[in-house]
């Protein structure tokens, strides 16, 4: 038998922290969220028995598993793959949708490229699609805490690939590096975009992501306007 060869994926020490963060992270919700310890871990319009959310459960640990402990490109794509199947048979299954977006941020450090659009767009969706499943219907609806677990994380994660995206974006403006955004963010301006990161910091905040928290005082527009009044302020007081 030929012997086959794993290369590690090329992830920054920052990006490859983030996933860590996400994959691995101990959050509590805030005190905005109300945790009910009864209700069961998805909503109802999930459809997935509690048998079966058991099975799925253990089928979704496994492959988590292999990617912490072989973090290979060869493995990365087989746990996509493995993904790809489980939600061919439970397409309302949240967890695997966030799980599969952070598998595909693993495949390539230089995501919004023309090489790695398709990726960056099926990240996008993933976690949209996640965060579209597990939110209550009224944001002072209870929820689980697995439910919560997951919204931190995913938004979390999009407001982080956001403000990724904004920045890049000002690069397009600014120099027309070669870069592809995906479609529905590829017309705005790198400002609507930013706001966009600071939405979703703050959700991942409410929900109990404490690094999103703080992401979203730094990004809220409003903060920055009054930072920038203050520092202005500041500079005349200084300078008379």
């Amino acid at each position: 038998m030929a012997s086959v060869t794993t290369t590690r994926p090329s992830l920054s020490s920052n990006d490859a922290a983030v996933l860590q963060a996400l994959f691995d992270a101990e959050s509590s919700p805030s005190s905005g969220v109300t945790i009910d310890s009864t209700l069961p871990a998805w909503p109802a319009a999930v459809h997935i028995s509690p048998e079966d959310l058991i099975s799925l459960k253990e089928r979704e640990v496994e492959i988590v598993r292999q990617l912490q402990e072989t973090p290979s490109h060869d493995t990365v794509k087989a746990a996509i793959q493995k993904f790809d199947s489980l939600l061919s048979q439970y397409s309302t299954y949240p967890s695997a949708y966030i799980n599969r977006a952070q598998a595909l941020r693993m495949l390539d450090d230089a995501l919004f490229t023309p090489k790695t659009a398709d990726i960056s767009s099926k990240i996008f969706a993933d976690l949209s699609k996640a965060i579209t499943l597990a939110t209550p219907v009224s944001p002072a609806d209870s929820v689980s805490s697995v439910q919560a677990r997951l919204l931190a994380d995913a938004h979390t994660h999009r407001g982080y690939l956001l403000l990724k995206a904004a920045r890049m974006q000002k690069e397009i403006l600014g120099d027309k590096t070669e870069r592809t955004l995906p479609d529905s963010l590829a017309k705005l301006e790198p400002d609507q975009i930013e706001e966009m990161a600071s939405r979703d910091f703050f959700f991942g905040g409410r929900y109990g992501n404490k690094v999103a928290q703080q992401l979203a005082v730094q990004t809220n527009p409003y903060a920055k306007m009054c930072g920038a009044i203050v520092k202005e302020a500041m500079r005349k007081e200084i300078h008379g």
